[in-house]
């Protein structure tokens, strides 16, 4: 039998008290490629950056080529044999080709690079992968799933025998993912032991050999793919009985939000949730990468959009708020039509939305809390073109009561909250006494928070609805967080809505069937992002 080029033995990592892996073990040898599953949060980036070198572990150890190490840094990651491409590629547009696969590794001759060389090399390389472009093509110029090879080669030009794809094809279209997969299975052919991270089962089919399912930091099912069924794999993700369906506990009564059964604000779904007056209405809405979708949420309403990373639902939420620009349909916010060309428009008619991205979209970190919190409400609390700091005062401190703001200081830095304080400063903005909305668009709305924060967030939002008849609509990839927040989910897939579940229906094990029953590799968007 072949050595494995990949072994992980007992590997643990823990942040602050929280174990991300637990005793983790995993063996790749070399032709053979590996589906690495789970949900958001079961430990599969913190395995790969273990692997990579980004994060020591507490304990255990990883061989690659029959060399056992404790711990890697970057370096020695990428001298063992290593290579990890991420779903943000680390290719610079700006530079060539050949540039890019030997970055950081250029070849000199008389103190010069010797770009015939490097180019030379570069041909072969791209070839080896059966790529399309030239080594003197601009990387920013190429197709992403050209862009994607030239990470590829350039993991082949450092002598790379262990290769660990993360969502490979979330970004690219089907037929870019079609030509992925024969890349794949050539590499496997050459004996590279390959990692391969995914949320598609139909990608786990068609190209793995073995399968390793994390489930809470923990190994929680290995097997050949061959040896156990796709329902199989979804139970084994799911991992638990399915919870009491939301709003309804097993006596008939609603559960308070938080508990198990992730029951939200004894709101009852079903039948009540059809009889809501309509708040957000899209009919036939067109965008970049996606549509026609017809989706409505009613008062007081929350209502989940969930699909894997490349869906569109996350432009779906962009588009309503005009931040990019729909194609075609109409928008109406109770009976009024809408047109949102901008933000600007999306919230004069009472839209606003929580972005996944609270660091980059959201915040600025230097800025206090009370800025932060209040930059809409500033003007309308304004007294004769000054800032009424007092009454700015009063509103945040209700705010920060209402949200669980944790410190409730307002001078703080908003960059000195945790990841979950911060996206309440986020939220705060349209849930304070000054300033409301009709809809709130939500995306990834607990991204990055820790399980307690979550369910502070989830009850926010649940009285948001329940009590101000807010309409919520929501993007997430955690079916978890569907299950505990939504009332009715819609699935998307390929920039469509593909199906709709509510009631004892919305279970994590019916979202994950409809949507790998609705996603196939063929069948995915050219969109980036989600």
């Amino acid at each position: 039998m072949t050595d494995p080029n990949l072994r992980i033995r007992g590997l643990s990592k823990s942040f602050g008290g929280v174990r991300a892996l637990d005793g983790v073990d995993l063996t790749v040898p070399a032709g053979q490629v590996h589906a690495l599953l789970g949900h958001n949060g079961a430990g599969k980036s913190t395995l790969i950056k273990c692997l990579g070198g980004a994060f020591p572990p507490d304990a255990g150890t990883i061989e690659v080529g029959g060399i056992s190490h404790a711990r890697l840094s970057p370096r020695e990651s990428i001298a063992a044999g290593v290579a990890i491409i991420f779903q943000s590629l680390s290719v610079v547009d700006s530079l060539t080709v050949a540039e890019n696969i030997f970055l950081g590794q250029e070849w000199t001759r008389y103190g010069t690079v010797h770009r015939r060389a490097q180019e030379e090399v570069a041909a072969g390389l791209l070839e080896r992968v059966a790529a399309s472009c030239s080594p003197r093509d601009r990387v920013g110029e190429l197709p992403m799933g050209q862009r994607q090879l030239v990470e590829i080669a350039k993991a082949l030009s450092r002598s790379a025998s262990v290769l660990v794809l993360d969502e490979p094809t979330a970004a690219l279209s089907g037929a870019e993912s079609g030509a992925l997969a024969e890349r794949v299975e050539d590499l496997r052919t050459q004996g590279l032991a390959i990692v391969y991270v995914t949320h598609l089962l139909a990608e786990v089919e068609r190209l793995a050999d073995a399968v390793t399912v994390l489930r809470d930091g923990r190994v929680a099912h290995h097997s050949t793919v061959s040896g156990c069924t796709r329902s199989e794999l979804v139970d084994v993700i799911v991992g638990r009985p399915e919870p009491v369906p939301n709003g309804s506990a097993e006596d008939g009564t609603a559960d308070s939000l938080g508990t198990t059964g992730g029951t939200v604000a004894g709101t009852a779904i079903g039948a009540t949730a059809v009889s809501r007056a309509p708040r957000l209405t899209a009919d036939g809405l067109r965008g970049p990468g996606f549509g026609p979708v017809e989706i409505g949420v009613g008062e007081g309403e929350i209502v989940g959009l969930y699909g894997l990373i490349g869906s569109g639902r996350t432009r779906i939420l962009e588009t309503l708020f005009g931040g990019r620009r729909a194609s075609g349909g109409t928008v109406r916010v109770g009976e009024r039509v809408v047109t949102p060309a901008r933000p600007a428009d999306a919230l004069a008619a009472g839209i606003a939305l929580v972005p996944a991205d609270r660091r980059r979209q959201g915040l600025f970190p230097v800025l206090s809390a009370q800025d932060n919190a209040l930059l809409p409400t500033i003007r309308p609390l304004a007294r004769y073109g000054l800032r009424a700091l007092g009454a700015e005062r009063r509103v945040f401190d209700a705010m920060s009561q209402a949200v669980g703001l944790s410190p409730a200081r307002p001078r703080l830095p908003a960059a000195a909250f945790s990841g979950g304080n911060q996206q309440k400063l986020v939220l705060g903005r349209w849930i304070n006494e000054a300033r409301s909305v009709d809809v709130l668009l939500l995306d990834e709305p607990t991204q990055g928070v820790d399980v307690g924060a979550r369910q502070e967030i989830y009850q926010v939002v649940s009285a948001l609805a329940e009590q101000r008849g807010t309409a919520v609509l929501f993007a997430s990839s955690d079916p978890e967080e569907v299950v505990a927040l939504a009332h009715r989910c819609l699935i998307v897939s390929a920039g469509r809505v593909v199906g709709e579940l509510n009631g004892a229906e919305l279970t994590e094990a019916a979202l994950l069937s409809a949507v790998h029953d609705a996603d196939d590799p063929a069948s995915t968007t050219s969109e980036g992002a989600a």
